[in-house]
């Protein structure tokens, strides 16, 4: 039986992926295989760490891919609030797609696996979240369901509570950026079943900006396989940057107990861009991503600086339209180089105008 761990990736995230990649050969097993997942075409500087790692694979079923963007955009297309907000914001094609491409695990090449967000560190081992797999057919280990309900599920829809028991809205929904599972745990019968039951009676329950995550929630809360949250349990961590963790020795604590994984969680690509380009980003736990970032070329490690004056203005200047212009074009449907150059014009006229007023 072979085990192995998922991530979803692309040059984007690739300080994210060294990092991940770092911290699970040091933390997890030098040893385990791991198959990255393409997120799309840019891949260059992914391909090339891939090459330095034996243990490590990238995902070319191209097949594998357009079954799951096909499974993907069937439920998509067949969610008439999803459609209407998709073409209000002149949204073309279905929104966030490809993150759905992370659904390739379940009949990719292992028979176990772990899935990994590429935003997250491996901090401890993974023997018993497998041994796990032996009695259950899903793993989480988070704390999703104390979130607000509508990152899973859409709340107003009427149907959600006569699909759903309680229970289930209240323990039992998860974040996709972690979980533990078996190969063809959805068998094609039990797939087809879901999927059209989904389409015909129960798609108003998914949140139509949740992508991903509402799809699994989904299928492994409507299917009955066996569940289980590590969180709910004594040995149960908390798993994302915003809790206070010890830190000792390149490892998080909470409560005596070690983490098993950190989750960077919202924390845009850019900072992290930034912070690997030398700037003092302020970030969480800043240090220990750094540590795992270069932990095999600690001499590449840069010296952090502060912005100070027009650097600073314009930092803050790009923040404010990363934050909240930035998602608000794209959610309009302009496409990434359009936004690029939007921002760019943007932030020009931000800088000269500040320029301006010093002189």
């Amino acid at each position: 039986m072979t085990d192995g761990i998922y991530t979803l990736a692309n040059d984007t995230v690739i300080d994210h992926l060294i990092a991940l990649l770092n911290s699970i050969e040091v933390n997890v097993s030098s040893n385990i295989p791991v198959c990255v997942i393409p997120f799309n075409h840019e891949l260059n500087k992914v391909r090339a760490e891939i090459a330095q790692r034996p243990q490590v694979s990238l995902l070319e079923d191209t097949a594998a891919i357009r079954r799951w963007e096909d499974f993907a955009t069937r439920i998509w297309a067949s969610h008439r609030k999803a459609q209407q907000m998709f073409q209000k914001r002149n949204i073309s094609g279905i929104y966030q797609l490809e993150r759905h491409r992370k659904l390739c695990c379940f009949d990719g090449p292992f028979e176990r696996f772990i899935f990994f967000d590429a935003d997250t560190l491996a901090l401890g081992s993974l023997d018993q979240v497998f041994k796990s797999l032996e009695n259950h057919d899903w793993i989480n280990h988070d704390f999703q369901h104390r979130s607000d309900l509508n990152y899973v599920f859409d709340e107003t829809a009427p149907q959600l509570r006569q699909i759903f028991t309680e229970q289930q809205l209240k323990t039992q929904i998860f974040c996709s950026g972690w979980f533990a599972s078996k190969k063809d745990v959805f068998t094609t019968d039990k797939l087809s079943q879901l999927l059209d039951q989904l389409l015909t009676k129960e798609i108003n329950v998914l949140a139509w900006d949740r992508s991903d995550q509402t799809v699994l929630n989904y299928l492994v809360l409507r299917s009955g396989i066996s569940y289980h949250n590590i969180a709910l349990t004594p040995e149960g961590t908390g798993t994302h940057w915003i809790s206070q963790f010890e830190q000792r020795d390149g490892l998080l604590y909470d409560r005596g107990m070690q983490l098993t994984y950190l989750h960077y969680m919202s924390i845009s690509s850019e900072k992290i861009a930034q912070l690997c380009q030398g700037e003092a980003v302020d970030i969480p736990y800043r240090d220990l991503f750094l540590h795992y970032r270069y932990l095999k070329h600690p001499q590449d490690r840069p010296a952090l600086r502060e912005l100070h004056g027009l650097a600073r203005l314009h930092r803050r200047g790009q923040q404010m339209v990363q934050q909240q212009i930035h998602p608000w074009f794209q959610l309009q449907g302009y496409s990434t180089s359009q936004v690029r150059l939007i921002v760019q014009g943007m932030l020009g006229k931000l800088f000269r105008a500040a320029t301006a007023k010093i002189r």
